[in-house]
Formats: C-alpha cells, sequence, structure tokens
C-alpha cells in the first residue's frame, strides 16, 4: 500500500511539474498568431478571447461615456500625403529628406550616457506608422527591430510597446483595435489620425471609445514623461522591474507633425543609462511638448536607413537586438 501511495505521489507530481512547464512555455513561449496584417486591408477588430480568437469587421459602438484626457482631440480630416515623384531624395549617413519627411539623427551626452536623437518633420501624419512582428498580432510573435523595419519599409524606427509580453492593455495600431483589455489605471499614449498626441488612462476611457474618437495608435507601457511641456515624472517613479538608470526609448511631440525619437545607451562602460526623470529632462531640453515612455532595457533599439543606430544590450556584456513584438516608425 505504501508502495502504491509512493508512485502515485510520483505520478502525481510528474503531471504537476510538466503542466507548470507547458503553461509557462504556453505563456512565454509559444507563439500564438492571431491575426496577419495586410496592407490596405479593410480596417477590423480583433477580439481576444480565451478560446479560439476571431476575427471579424469593426462595428463602431455607440461611445458610453464621456472621454478623459490630457490633450483635446481635433477633427481627423483625410490623409493629405501627396505623391512627390519629382522631389529629390537626400540621404546621408544622419539625414534624409525627400519632400515630405525630413530626419535628422544626432548624437548627444547626457548623464553619463549616449542618447540618439532623430528629429522628424512630416507633411502628413500617414508616414508615422507602427508595424508587428512578422507582420501578425500575436502572443510571443516576436522579431528583431531592425526585421521589422525592413518589412515594413521604414527609413526610421524605434521598438515599441511590446504588447505581446502582457495580456492587457489596450492596443490600436494604425487603426485598428486589437486588444481591448484594459490594464487597471495603466497611462497610454494615443497618437491621433491627424498626428497629435494625447496622454489618456485606461481606467477612464474604452478602447472603443478611443477608436471613435480618432485614435490611430494606441501604446500601453508608460508612465507619461511630458505634458504640456512640464515633467510628469518623479525621480523616484519606475516602471515594473525597472532599476534607477536603463536604455530607454522614448517618443515626443515638438509641434504639428513634428516629433522626437529617443533611444539612449546603457548598462556599458561608455553608457550608464537613463532614470526616467533624467529621460523626461532630456527630452523636454530638446523641446518636445508631449513624450511617453516606450519599452526599454535589451529592447531600447533605433533602426536608421536600414541601420542599427544605438548600442543594444540587455547585460551590458554583449551587444544585440533583442527580438520584440512592435516598432513605431516613419515610412515614405
Amino acid at each position: 500500500m505504501k508502495n502504491k501511495r509512493r508512485i502515485l505521489s510520483y505520478i502525481w507530481t510528474a503531471l504537476l511539474f510538466g503542466f507548470t512547464v507547458f503553461a509557462a512555455l504556453d505563456t512565454f513561449v509559444f507563439e500564438h498568431a492571431y491575426a496577419v496584417v495586410e496592407e490596405n486591408a479593410p480596417t477590423e477588430q480583433v477580439n481576444e478571447t480565451d478560446t479560439e480568437p476571431t476575427v471579424e469587421t469593426v462595428v463602431p459602438e455607440t461611445p458610453t461615456a464621456t472621454a478623459v484626457q490630457t490633450a483635446a482631440v481635433t477633427s481627423t480630416p483625410e490623409s493629405t500625403a501627396v505623391p512627390t515623384a519629382e522631389a529629390q531624395v537626400v540621404s546621408t549617413e544622419n539625414m534624409y529628406s525627400d519632400g515630405n519627411v525630413t530626419i535628422t539623427i544626432q548624437e548627444i551626452r547626457a548623464y553619463d550616457s549616449t542618447v540618439y536623437v532623430a528629429d522628424v518633420v512630416l507633411s502628413s501624419p500617414d508616414y508615422l506608422k507602427t508595424a508587428f512582428a512578422n507582420s501578425t498580432y500575436g502572443r510571443n510573435v516576436t522579431a528583431k527591430t531592425s526585421s521589422i523595419a525592413e518589412t515594413a519599409n521604414a527609413i526610421l524606427a524605434v521598438n515599441g510597446d511590446y504588447y505581446g509580453a502582457r495580456n492587457a492593455g489596450y492596443v490600436i495600431r494604425n487603426g485598428v483595435l486589437y486588444r481591448s483589455k484594459a490594464n487597471k489605471d495603466a497611462e497610454d499614449l494615443v497618437i491621433y489620425q491627424d498626428g497629435s498626441f494625447g496622454i489618456i488612462n485606461e481606467s477612464q476611457i474604452s478602447a472603443q471609445e478611443l477608436l471613435d474618437s480618432g485614435a490611430w495608435n494606441v501604446f500601453s507601457f508608460g508612465p507619461a514623461l511630458l505634458v504640456d511641456g512640464e515633467i510628469a515624472v518623479e525621480t523616484d517613479e519606475e516602471v515594473g522591474r525597472a532599476m534607477a538608470s536603463n536604455p530607454r526609448t522614448a517618443i515626443g511631440v515638438v509641434d504639428e507633425l513634428h516629433y522626437l525619437f529617443v533611444v539612449s545607451d546603457g548598462r556599458t562602460k561608455t553608457s550608464e543609462g537613463l532614470s526616467l526623470r533624467e529621460l523626461a529632462e532630456v527630452l523636454q531640453e530638446l523641446g518636445a511638448r508631449t513624450a511617453y515612455n516606450l519599452d526599454g532595457g535589451g529592447s531600447s533599439t533605433m533602426v536608421f536607413q536600414g541601420q542599427v543606430v544605438n548600442n543594444p544590450t540587455t547585460n551590458g556584456k554583449r551587444i544585440t537586438e533583442r527580438s520584440v513584438s512592435d516598432i513605431v516608425c516613419i515610412t515614405c
């Protein structure tokens, strides 16, 4: 009898261990593709469920509450992008201009860290886009920032909010609502169809209401760094799992269709990395009015004209790109 109980105990332990390992692999390793993104495809909404996710045509709902946000939403005009076949493309190691898109890259030093700044001026918000790894929305679907940028034909790209590492938090990309499950009290960056920025709290507005109000891209990471030109983060505020000084990625808006993409190196002997407060101060000094912290650490990567500009690293010992779920980019 004792031997039988011992055997049953071993079997139970083995089954429990196997289930735990499978659950961990399913959560953090196994890919789950929910939707494949196609260029110029009809606007669709992806509903994540506890079983099989489905893709269905969006039927906008009537807003049930008043949207609360830190920036007013203006009307969302139709595309203003005008082809410039006759415009001359000027491209150097640190600059690109084609008549609709002008990008200048500079490297600065701040707080014992190397910071890369892409100053971007657009003729239309249509050139500010996002892209998923492997053109697929899903869990654990990842690729290097440079690879996603190449697929998207991006002139400039930085890593996004790594939505795939979380099960909650709004995901709206290029006008499509992919995830409507709120991450309580999450502070999101909203990029509207006219290219303006706003900061919202997910506990105060639904994803559908954001979509109905003209949200084109929504990032759920944070926190907000600058609001109306004022620093919005305290010296002791850090996102979960983050230490004081780290590689960082942020995006900010200076004026209408004038943006800043900022990536700092960190965790190396030559570049310590930035705290959130230091990152906010850098963006404020550069003239940003609204700025937002994206995924950092080993994810922080800037790609310009197919080349990785910074020195991405997870542990400071090896310079290499980390695979991520998404990017923010400028296309032509």
